[in-house]
């Protein structure tokens, strides 16, 4: 039987909380996460939050949006999981790489490590060595002294094989951490069958059968539900689960995932929490006032505008996830109720792009990659810009403007991107000379926070009410400075320059009510406590041409 001191658990001064998903996926780890995460920070607790994901993949990066929804980018450059997302908006705190763990990286460093002699010839096995290298990494954060408590989010479903190891991992640090200093969360579902008119407790048991299995006994049972649960059915769930009735949380359908931090301060998921950790020294009630002045702004706005969202992605909401939170942000700054209109790219022309976009009161461009739907982003962007209509584009979006611009007004037919055609004669979007040698991908790629200088006066500068910003990046290919001078003598100006490189970073229309085009990704680093500034000034202008 193992020492509980002489770990290397014993050295950190958090608490862990680890949080763990049963019966199906989907259910909103990430947003319980955040949420109990939020209500201890508003009670004065550092806490930081991190997913570890069972897939082999070294990081979403290479995932297409449709298999794994959008990939998050931090300011160290990590491609990581949406949820990471959801952690940043609701805690307004950034992530990084070590916030985000896979399968993959953990057998690429065991397995680095091994051919590098580090094991001495020892038979490397899952356990210890995989499950040695996942506690590591769920340690890390908390041996920084940053934080008072650590929630570690696993993703995928007890029972999963390729979950197996990170179960292992929890089960022995729980007998390795000093009592008190972590606890599991299992969140489950209570499914309603209409039939039978009443709520079925039956797949929680078995997953909370699964979870003891596995040699880890939950604490505290969160149970998704789309009907109250009864206090009869509480006492039912806590007898066979083995949890106290108190630690049996109601989790309903909310009307926003916003709303979710309160209705767990309701059902004092944060007190048996901060009870069962023995944590001091924070306030006896979270203060929630900024967040309740939020949603009072959010759920009763006074305007309201259509955003067309123009993107190859459409279908799927979760692969422009921090877009659509981001609108969220901005609509509740403007007391505005913002519907996104999401238009697939591949079905927009120049013969039926006024149909589509009729009715909307701004266009947003969305990020992408390849050339699947440029065209029909082109028809969006000139329509836009010949009609005075607010537009705001991101990363692709930007290239997007530039190409258009450049074939209907310079007077280039053939401008293009060279990721698009590499033969354009004129590629007004190229990538940088540096970066063609480099074959591996992920390699060729600018990741993470960039310094921009925005020119004074511009839109871009007035929106930000500053001239020196910094914005994360995801993309290979660059405006081409060859073509800056007759671009800006046309009335399409650079007002952002990273100060270093000479890229340009943003680029807007004069004569034109809203045409702002960024690079980077301002999506991402919008948050409850802090909307991103050209979101919010994007929906201003949308709200002013409503009213025209």
């Amino acid at each position: 039987m193992p020492d509980r001191t002489s770990t290397s658990a014993a050295a950190t001064t958090a608490k862990f909380i680890f949080v763990t998903g049963g019966v199906t996926s989907s259910l909103g780890k990430g947003i319980i996460s955040a949420s109990l995460a939020k209500l201890l920070q508003a009670r004065g607790f550092r806490v930081t939050i991190q997913k570890f994901d069972p897939y082999i993949n070294i990081d979403p990066g290479t995932l297409n949006p449709y298999e794994h929804g959008e990939c998050f980018v931090t300011d160290d450059g990590a491609e990581t999981d949406l949820d990471l997302g959801h952690y940043e908006r609701f805690l307004n705190t950034p992530t990084s790489q070590a916030n985000n763990v896979t399968t993959g990286r953990i057998y690429d460093h065991v397995i680095r490590q091994e051919r590098e002699g580090a094991y001495l010839g020892k038979t490397v096995q899952v356990v210890p060595h995989i499950t040695d290298e996942i506690k590591r990494r769920m340690l890390l954060l908390g041996q920084t002294g940053e934080f008072d408590v650590v929630i570690t989010e696993i993703g995928g479903c007890i029972g999963d094989i390729e979950s197996l190891p990170f179960v292992e991992a929890v089960r022995q640090l729980r007998w390795e951490l000093p009592p008190n200093d972590s606890l599991v969360i299992h969140l489950t579902l209570l499914p309603y069958l209409a039939a039978a008119g009443e709520l079925k407790t039956k797949p929680t048991q078995h997953s909370v059968r699964d979870l003891r299995e596995a040699g880890l006994q939950p604490d505290i049972l969160v149970c998704r539900s789309e009907h109250p649960i009864p206090m009869e059915m509480r006492r039912k769930i806590a007898l066979f689960c083995n949890v106290k009735i108190n630690s049996v949380i109601e989790s309903l359908d909310a009307d926003s995932i916003y709303s979710v931090p309160l209705l767990m301060l309701k059902e004092q998921l944060d007190d048996r929490v901060i009870k069962k950790l023995k944590l001091t020294g924070g306030a006896p009630h979270p203060d929630l006032d900024a967040w309740k002045d939020f949603l009072g702004r959010l759920k009763n706005p006074t305007e309201e505008v259509t955003i067309a969202l123009v993107g190859k992605y459409v279908e799927l909401p979760d692969a422009y996830k921090s877009i659509n939170e981001a609108f969220v942000h901005a609509g509740a700054q403007n007391e505005c109720k913002v519907t996104v209109r999401s238009i697939q790219s591949e079905h927009l022309n120049a013969d039926n792009v006024a149909q589509l976009l009729h009715g909307c009161d701004g266009v947003l461009v969305a990020p992408g990659f390849g050339e699947r739907g440029f065209e029909g982003k082109i028809a969006a962007v000139r329509y836009v810009r010949e009609n005075g209509i607010p537009f705001f584009g991101i990363c692709l979006g930007m290239q997007v403007a530039v190409v258009e611009f450049g074939r209907h007004v310079l007077g280039l037919p053939e401008a293009n991107s060279t990721e698009m055609n590499p033969h354009t004669p004129d590629p007004v979007i190229a990538m940088m000379e540096e970066q063609k040698s480099i074959t591996q991908k992920g390699g060729t790629m600018r990741l993470g926070a960039y310094d921009c200088e925005l020119r004074r006066g511009s839109k871009a500068a007035k929106a930000y009410a500053r001239n020196h910003i910094s914005e994360r990046h995801r993309h290979r290919y660059e405006f081409n400075n060859e073509y800056l001078a007759r671009f800006e003598e046309a009335g399409m100006v650079p007002s952002g320059i990273n100060p270093e490189t000479g890229l340009v970073e943003v680029v807007e229309i004069l004569n034109h009510p809203w045409f702002v085009a960024g690079q980077f990704h301002p999506e991402l680093k919008s948050t409850v406590q802090n909307p991103h500034p050209l979101f919010v000034r994007f929906v201003k202008a949308a709200i002013q041409h409503r009213k025209v």
